[in-house]
């Protein structure tokens, strides 16, 4: 088996075990330990482990996130997710959509009337332009042109006196510890976010699962219902039932 080969099969491995020591992979593989050592370095210079005493852990920090319009191209579960949550939408609600691409679908899936939404994605914002029964309050402030969307002060201040009925959540990752994202800012406005709204709904397809970033939003204690595309994984199945959070699978579209 050639190093490549084996590295691949530690990886199948600790999906599945989360972590490994030397002393497995010596006996998994029937190589000596040094050879053992020389893999774990592999994996950790490729950024797929991290290096612990006796062994490796399962690397689950993300340090980038693509562009919007990159995110846009991997639909798939994303629509079967926005249809589910659009489906929640009653005519005269007052609802608030998180930035991302997940919440544009919800977005262009809405049919009721007389809704109120609040965003602070500038997409969100054009697709609903052409929505004349919905009234759009678009959050201002600074614009990340990468993620598009405003955040700042002025973003938070303006939330300070909106109240909805729901809140449409994006994440960029899930793990025991709760939702994560790559910046301080757009944590933090998440944070406000949660504050304003009566039931705050969660959208997060499976590669979410078991993904961190550099900053916490929210443990799952402020979320009141999950929709995603897959039965959760352990330990979410326990986690999310400890927590009381409802969870709907979302049917896949027919084509």
């Amino acid at each position: 088996m050639t190093q490549e080969e084996r590295i691949n099969s530690i990886v199948d491995y600790m999906k599945l075990n989360r972590k490994i020591s030397m002393e497995d992979i010596c006996t998994l593989y029937e190589v000596s330990y040094d050879t053992a050592r020389r893999d774990l370095v592999k994996m950790e210079a490729d950024g797929l482990i991290v290096r612990v005493r006796g062994g490796a852990i399962l690397s689950t920090m993300t340090k980038s996130v693509s562009s919007y319009k990159d995110r846009l191209t991997e639909a798939g579960s994303k629509r079967t997710i926005a249809m589910t949550a659009a489906s929640l939408i009653r005519d005269g609600e007052h609802v608030m959509l998180d930035t991302g691409t997940t919440t544009q679908y919800v977005a262009e899936f809405m049919s009721t009337t007389e809704n109120v939404v609040v965003t602070n994605s500038i997409d969100v914002a054009g697709v609903l332009c052409d929505k004349p029964q919905i009234a759009i309050h678009l959050l201002g402030g600074m614009l990340n042109a990468w993620h598009r969307y405003a955040f700042g002060p002025r973003t938070v201040e303006m939330l300070n006196d909106i109240r909805v009925d729901k809140l449409f959540l994006g994440t960029c990752g899930l793990t025991a510890e709760g939702l994560f994202t790559p910046t301080e800012e757009e944590a933090y406005l998440k944070r406000e976010m949660i504050k304003r709204a009566n039931q705050v709904i969660m959208l997060a397809d499976s590669a979410k699962f078991d993904k961190s970033l550099y900053h916490r939003v929210c443990s799952f204690d402020a979320i009141d219902l999950l929709i995603t595309d897959v039965n959760p994984p352990a330990p979410f199945d326990k986690l999310l039932q400890d927590h009381n959070i409802e969870v709907i699978i979302a049917s896949p579209l027919s084509k």
